[in-house]
């Protein structure tokens, strides 16, 4: 896996390489890359597919200053910086950077896509988000909040994984996100210092930033979504000038593991109906 370092330090990412459209694909907390495995193996062909793993916990190089959700977004912006990414498509799912991503920095977006995320007021997102936040504040919460993920038997707990997925994440996959957590003080410290410096008007700030993006935006939500209010996907569609809304049946907040091909379709759908074609046309002859 190549990785870049940046400002706050090293971000490891995948990169599918090739041709095609570059489709930047972000993550939520204590998930890497690996959250989109089924999609990129879906889309690869056709397009550049770049994951980076955000230090939201699941990241194994702690950062050499503690993140904070603003230092994620200045992050992603650098990492698109300097692998000098043009007419992306930035697409996230679960958590909310790319919003102000998007609203302060439009100039390397082509277009932007945003999956069953948090928004506006609901930040942190339902009970799992805002028991992350007390675990976070509580001495020794991140440590225990991370044991009882780790068993097995409550993985599907509607505070755990369960209100992400209506179908079990595989074992392996899971152990993968915690395994950072578990065994790394310094990526809980990255942890608790993310989780401790939430910043409540972010997300309304960046709601009327978007209302000023003006390139084509696709807002997919889930139907059965537990954390995410279904109002909230219209309510994006609606303020973004070029927004459309897709909602989504049978499945919970992170539509990359509960229905992939469905998603993958969409990404691929949208990125082809707004991508320019390129005029071949022959002058003509005089």
């Amino acid at each position: 896996m190549p990785s870049i370092e940046l400002s706050a330090g090293t971000v490891d990412y995948e990169d599918t390489g090739g041709e095609g459209p570059v489709v930047v694909l972000l993550h939520g907390l204590v998930h890497d890359a690996t959250v989109w495995r089924k999609v990129t193996a879906d889309l690869r062909a056709g397009h550049r597919l770049i994951a980076p793993t955000l230090p939201y916990g699941a990241h194994r190089r702690p950062l050499t200053r503690p993140p904070t959700p603003d230092t994620v977004n200045d992050l992603v912006v650098e990492f698109l910086d300097r692998l000098d990414l043009r007419d992306v498509t930035l697409v996230e799912s679960d958590c909310g950077r790319a919003q102000t991503v998007a609203a302060r920095h439009p100039e390397r977006l082509a277009r932007l896509v945003l999956i069953s995320c948090e928004a506006f007021d609901n930040y942190p997102p339902g009970l799992p988000g805002k028991m992350i936040g007390v675990a976070c504040r509580a001495p020794g919460g991140v440590s225990l909040l991370v044991r009882v993920l780790g068993l097995k038997a409550l993985r599907r707990l509607p505070v755990g994984l369960g209100a992400l997925t209506k179908r079990p994440v595989p074992d392996q996959v899971v152990d993968g996100w915690l395994r950072p957590l578990r065994t790394d003080p310094a990526v809980r410290r990255d942890f608790r210092h993310y989780g401790t410096h939430v910043r409540r008007t972010e997300l309304l700030e960046a709601a009327e930033g978007l209302r000023r993006f003006d390139k084509p935006a696709l807002v997919v939500w889930a139907l059965e979504d537990l954390m995410m209010p279904r109002e909230h996907g219209r309510r994006l569609a609606e303020l973004l000038p070029r927004g459309r809304l897709v909602e989504v049946e049978d499945t919970r907040t992170l539509i990359a593991e509960d229905q992939p091909e469905l998603l993958a379709a969409l990404l691929r759908d949208f990125i082809a109906e707004e991508t320019p074609v390129e005029r071949t046309d022959s002058p003509p002859k005089e």
